[in-house]
């Protein structure tokens, strides 16, 4: 008798299990905001509202606000772009979709948007949608939907605004609106360490903001980048945390806040004065 009351209460556990990833797994297909529970490798964004995203969304994120910044476009354009990803593929750059659709806006090659390869880069990706959205006249007085429906042409027009809130918060902090509005806590193992991670992050400032040189400081193993007043700063230091799981960020300091991966968090400078026209990021170490 207890060995069957044994098997019948772990029977009961094991349906239990299924049931609730049944339930996750239809309210994963209707809410794709919705995602299991992760220990490590998150981002928290504070900018009048929250939002909590994966290491991956916020690094495509974060290209996505300094793409359309570079471009010179309003940042009404960089919330609908930011928007458009959320629903196509949830800021993820997805090798799959619909027929031929890819990427982080799930352009598809058989429509002209460029070759699969092109698409699944995010920059390519975000350029060719700003490109696209500069061309529809009065994109700027419509709705984030109306606006992102003229582009992407979805069978799905309304889907688009349901994000406009949390692309709004993300465009604040990401477009350097709010101080110490991006803290990421990311992963034990970082995926570069070294000069390697120090000419990646090099290479993606450039790339992503059109910055003319990148220095290494003199305190810090890493680099420094120089902003014109603390809003570009603040842009800079939430790009680089926002690649922190991606690129073996450990610390970035601005404006008398600093950022660790250890901590995940923004807390004030107790080693000296702030430089204010000056970000610093350490990498990891070589190992």
């Amino acid at each position: 008798m207890r060995v069957r009351t044994r098997a019948i209460g772990a029977a009961g556990v094991v349906v239990a299990i299924i049931a609730l990833l049944g339930i996750w797994f239809v309210a994963r297909h209707v809410r794709p905001e919705l995602r299991l529970p992760t220990a490590s490798r998150t981002c928290t964004v504070q900018a009048d509202g929250r939002v909590v995203l994966g290491a991956d969304q916020m690094a495509n994120a974060a290209t996505i606000a300094a793409i359309g910044a570079q471009r010179q476009m309003p940042e009404r354009a960089v919330v609908v772009a930011l928007a458009t990803a959320y629903q196509e593929s949830h800021l993820k750059n997805l090798a799959h979709g619909d027929r031929d659709s890819l990427g982080l806006f799930q352009q598809r090659p058989s429509q002209g948007w460029g070759t699969a390869e092109d698409i699944q880069d995010p920059r390519y990706a975000a350029n060719r949608f700003y490109a696209a959205l500069k061309k529809v006249k009065g994109w700027e007085r419509m709705r984030v939907t109306e606006a992102a429906q003229r582009v992407q042409r979805s069978a799905y027009p309304e889907a688009y605004q349901k994000w406009a809130d949390e692309s709004q918060v993300l465009t604040r902090a990401l477009l350097g609106h709010a101080t110490g509005a991006v803290a990421c806590t990311v992963g034990p193992t970082p995926a570069m360490r070294g000069q390697a991670a120090a000419t990646a992050l090099i290479q993606g400032l450039t790339l992503d903001w059109g910055l003319p040189g990148v220095a290494s400081p003199t305190d810090l193993t890493g680099l420094a980048v120089s902003a014109s007043d603390s809003r570009n700063g603040w842009r800079y230091a939430h790009w680089l945390v926002s690649h922190a799981d991606d690129h073996g960020v450990k610390r970035v300091r601005f404006g008398g806040l600093e950022w660790t991966a250890e901590q995940g968090t923004w807390a004030k400078v107790a080693d000296g004065p702030a430089a204010p026209t000056q970000v610093l990021a350490e990498v990891f170490a070589d190992t």
